[in-house]
C-alpha cells in the first residue's frame, strides 16, 4: 500500500503541474515549492541552536484553529522557536507574514525523500498537526527521528478512509502518532475502541480563537459608515447555492436593511459573476470611502482575512458551504452572539447539530424557510436576545482545549523522547 500511496501523491503533484497552466491557485502551489529545501535552510538559519517547534495547517481555516496553540505557547514559553507550514496558497497567502510564528513555509510534497530532508533540516522537538492533515511519509519519518506528533483538534467519524475493511493500511499508520487531542466524545471512542489509549478529548481550539476575536474586535470606520442604523444580514463565506437563498431576501428587503456579502472565493470572475445576480446596488470594500459608504445597500467583500471580524457588525449570519462539500465555521459568527443559518448538509459538524438542537442556529433547505425564519426573529426582541444569549453561552461553556492541549505537551515531550 506503502508505494501505491507514493505513485497516488506522484500522480496529484502531476496533475497540479497541469493545472496550473490556467489556474492561478495551482501557479501558486507549485511556484510555492520551487527549491523549497534551499529556501528551508535560508529561512532557519538563524534558529539555529534553538528548539523548534513545528506546526502544520492545511489552510486557513486550520490555521485559526491552530492559532490559540502558537499563540499560547508563544506566552508560556517564548525560548520555543516557531514554524509554521501550509499545504494550501490559501493559507500561505493570507498568513505568510504572521509575527508569532519564525518562520511561515509551504510544506514539500509528501514524498519519503521530502519528509527526510524536512526532518534533517528542521529538526523539530515536536510536531503539530490540525485536525485533518496525515501526510504519511512525514509522519513515518518523525517517528523514526523520535519526535513526538500531537494532533489538535482532531475530529474522527466511522465513514473515514481508516475505518473502512480496506483502511487496515492507513489505520496502521495512526501508530505514528504520539497524542490525539479530540473534538467530541465520539472521536474519542472510535479511537478508542481501535485500541488506541493516547486519546484525550480536549474540545475545539476554534472555540478559543472565536472567543478572543470577538472579544478583540477590530473596527472598521467605513463598514461601520455603511451599516449606519440599518439591520445587517452577513452572508459569510458564501458559495452560488448559499446565494440562491440570500439575493432573493436582499431584493426583497433591499431599503429596509443592508446586506454584507463575503463570499468564499474572491477571485474578480466569481465577484463578477455575484455583481450581475445582485439586480440591486452595491459596493466592492475595495471600492468603499467616505463618500459612497453610506449610499449602497450590498457591501461586497472582495479581500481575504477580515470576514470574522465583519460579524461584529451583523444582526444574523448566512454561512455558507452546506449546499455543497462542508458548512464554513459557524463559530465565528456565533462567538459574537448572533443568529446564523445554513443550507442543510452539515452533519460532519457536530457544532452545527448542537446549536440546531438549542435554538441558536437554523438549517434551511429553501429561500421560503429563511424568510420566514428571520422576519420572525428579527422583529421580536425578547426571541432575538434569548437567541443570542444561547450562541454566547454555547462559546463559553466550550472553551479551554487550548490549556488542556498545552498542558499536557511537556509529558508528551519527556515520554516521547523529545526534550532532552
Amino acid at each position: 500500500m506503502h508505494p501505491l500511496y507514493n505513485f497516488l501523491l506522484l500522480a496529484y503533484y502531476f496533475l497540479i503541474r497541469v493545472a496550473s497552466v490556467f489556474n492561478k491557485k495551482a501557479r501558486a502551489w507549485i511556484a510555492g515549492r520551487r527549491d523549497w529545501q534551499e529556501s528551508l535552510s535560508e529561512k532557519i538559519s538563524g534558529l539555529r541552536g534553538r528548539e523548534i517547534i513545528w506546526f502544520h495547517c492545511a489552510s486557513l481555516g486550520e490555521f485559526e484553529q491552530g492559532r490559540p496553540l502558537i499563540e499560547e505557547l508563544r506566552r508560556r514559553n517564548p525560548e520555543y522557536r516557531i514554524i509554521l507550514s501550509f499545504f494550501s496558497p490559501s493559507g500561505f497567502t493570507v498568513r505568510k507574514n504572521y509575527q508569532n510564528a519564525d518562520v511561515v513555509v509551504y510544506l514539500p510534497l509528501d514524498t519519503p525523500s521530502n519528509a527526510r530532508l524536512w526532518i534533517e533540516t528542521v529538526k523539530p522537538v515536536m510536531a503539530f498537526f490540525i485536525k485533518y492533515e496525515y501526510w504519511f511519509n512525514f509522519l513515518k519519518e518523525l517517528k523514526g527521528h523520535q519526535i513526538p506528533v500531537v494532533f489538535a483538534s482532531a475530529v474522527f467519524r466511522k465513514e473515514q478512509l481508516f475505518f473502512q475493511w480496506y483502511g487496515s493500511w492507513f489505520r496502521s499508520q495512526l501508530d505514528n502518532i504520539s497524542w490525539f487531542y479530540v473534538q467530541n466524545e465520539a472521536s474519542g471512542e472510535i479511537l478508542q475502541s481501535l485500541g488506541f489509549g493516547n486519546v484525550t478529548i480536549s474540545g475545539d481550539t476554534r472555540f478559543d480563537r472565536v472567543s478572543t476575536t470577538a472579544a478583540n474586535a477590530i473596527e472598521f470606520p467605513l463598514i461601520g459608515k455603511f451599516c449606519g442604523n440599518y439591520q445587517i444580514i452577513l452572508g459569510g463565506s458564501t458559495w452560488p447555492e448559499d446565494e440562491a437563498i440570500l439575493i432573493p431576501f436582499i431584493r426583497e428587503n433591499a431599503g429596509r436593511m443592508k446586506f454584507i456579502l463575503a463570499t468564499h472565493d474572491v477571485s474578480e470572475s466569481r465577484i463578477h459573476s455575484l455583481e450581475t445576480s445582485l439586480g440591486v446596488p452595491f459596493i466592492l470594500y475595495s471600492a468603499l470611502n467616505e463618500e459612497n459608504a453610506e449610499s449602497a445597500g450590498v457591501l461586497i467583500i472582495d479581500t481575504v482575512g477580515i470576514l470574522s471580524q465583519l460579524y461584529r457588525y451583523a444582526r444574523l449570519a448566512f454561512i455558507g458551504g452546506a449546499f455543497g462539500s462542508g458548512l464554513h465555521n459557524i463559530l465565528e459568527a456565533v462567538a459574537f452572539g448572533i443568529p446564523v443559518f445554513f443550507g442543510p448538509k452539515h452533519d460532519k459538524f457536530w457544532e452545527a447539530a448542537a446549536l440546531i438542537k438549542s435554538g441558536g442556529a437554523f438549517s434551511v433547505s429553501r429561500y421560503d424557510e429563511f424568510r420566514d425564519h428571520v422576519l420572525r426573529i428579527l422583529p421580536d426582541q425578547e426571541e432575538y436576545k434569548r437567541i443570542s444569549r444561547i450562541c454566547r453561552d454555547f462559546i463559553q461553556v466550550n472553551r479551554g482545549a487550548t490549556n488542556i492541549i498545552l498542558d499536557g505537551m511537556k509529558d508528551i515531550l519527556l515520554t516521547s523522547g523529545g526534550k532532552k
